[in-house]
């Protein structure tokens, strides 16, 4: 469905410059993720390269404008690129709900001033932040290339780590590991939510490209045999 985007669109028109305004999105988006993720994970002290919150504020101007040119592009040419137009706005509230919750780890960080460590759960965490380090970088590729086994690829992985994540807050809740101190259980519990959500909307933003726009968001149709 989202297939050939700039073949639809052409070059140098809104829906064009839209498509370019989204990409740099989610690019500000993993830069947001990689630095909150440092101070909560690997530092005693909350410090961030850059003021998140302005950076996610730009995020959220960008979704505006989005939806601004694609509404103008479609008023202006018609129904003609109306699904892939709904597609791209779809896509930049994923886009725009990450950086939300990129910016709750940040905030998370502030609070809890220690490392954050996973207990007896550090491996299945490492497995979901290493998870979503990939799809990052991946979904970006998939919009740009439209490869749909690329795509895939993330959709595949949805399922696992969102019950790793489930795995971890059932723990936290049940007092599984009795070596975390309460700020630790709580915080993790979070934590594991906020990621869980990142990679959910990333997967939804790879759906776009194998699924017709009814299904973005969902699980991609088994053709029947």
């Amino acid at each position: 469905m989202f297939n050939k985007f700039k073949e639809l669109f052409g070059s140098e028109n809104l829906l064009d410059n839209a498509f370019e305004t989204a990409l740099t999105m989610l690019e500000y988006d993993l830069k947001m993720y990689a630095a909150s993720k440092t101070t909560l994970r690997d530092s005693d002290s909350y410090e961030l390269p850059f003021d998140i919150k302005q950076l996610d504020r730009k995020v959220n101007k960008f979704e505006r404008e989005v939806r601004r040119n694609v509404l103008t592009h479609l008023t202006i040419a018609g129904t003609q690129n109306l699904v892939p137009g709904l597609a791209l706005v779809s896509i930049v509230i994923d886009v725009e709900r990450i950086g939300d919750y990129t910016k709750n780890m940040a905030e998370l960080a502030s609070i809890h001033e220690k490392k954050l460590k996973g207990g007896m759960f550090e491996d299945d965490l490492c497995k979901i932040e290493d998870a979503i380090e990939q799809h990052f970088p991946l979904v970006i590729q998939v919009l740009k290339t439209q490869k749909k086994t690329d795509a895939r690829k993330i959709l595949k992985m949805e399922e696992e780590i969102a019950e790793l994540s489930d795995k971890i807050v059932k723990g936290m809740i049940t007092t599984k590991d009795t070596t975390l101190t309460r700020s630790d259980s709580v915080a993790l519990a979070m934590y594991a939510r906020y990621l869980k959500r990142i990679n959910a909307h990333l997967t939804n933003i790879a759906s776009s490209i194998v699924n017709p726009f009814p299904r973005i968001g969902f699980r991609e149709k088994k053709k029947k045999k």
